[in-house]
C-alpha cells in the first residue's frame, strides 16, 4: 500500500444538487479522498476544465467542472491522466470536492 491509498469495498456515492454524480463499489482512498473509477461517473453531467494541478507524487492533476439543473460547480471533480508510478492505480479516477457530498 503506498502513500495511504486503500481499497473501499463500500458502495459509495457522489452527489450534488440533489443528483447522484458517480457511484460505485470499487472506490480508491488517497488522503482521505475517495476515487471513482470513470466508468461509474455520469459524464453527461461533467464538463472538461482547463485546469490542471501539480501534486509532487501523484503528478498532474486535470478537472471537470460540475453541471447540474443549470447550475456549475467549477473545477469540483479532479482526475490523473498520467499519475506518476506512485499513484498508477487512480489513472482516470475521478475524486471530488467543493459541496459534492459522498455517502455509503
Amino acid at each position: 500500500m503506498k502513500r495511504g491509498l486503500l481499497l473501499n469495498s463500500f458502495f459509495m456515492k457522489a452527489t450534488w444538487n440533489h443528483v447522484v454524480i458517480a457511484e460505485s463499489d470499487e472506490t480508491i482512498i488517497i488522503e482521505g479522498n475517495y476515487y471513482f473509477p470513470a466508468e461509474s461517473v455520469r459524464k453527461e453531467y461533467f464538463l472538461t476544465s482547463p485546469t490542471h494541478s501539480t501534486c509532487p507524487w501523484k503528478g498532474e492533476a486535470s478537472y471537470y467542472h460540475i453541471i447540474v439543473n443549470d447550475e456549475r460547480n467549477p473545477d469540483a471533480a479532479w482526475y490523473y491522466p498520467e499519475p506518476k508510478d506512485a499513484a498508477k492505480e487512480i489513472r482516470n479516477y475521478v475524486a471530488f470536492w467543493k459541496g459534492v457530498e459522498l455517502t455509503k
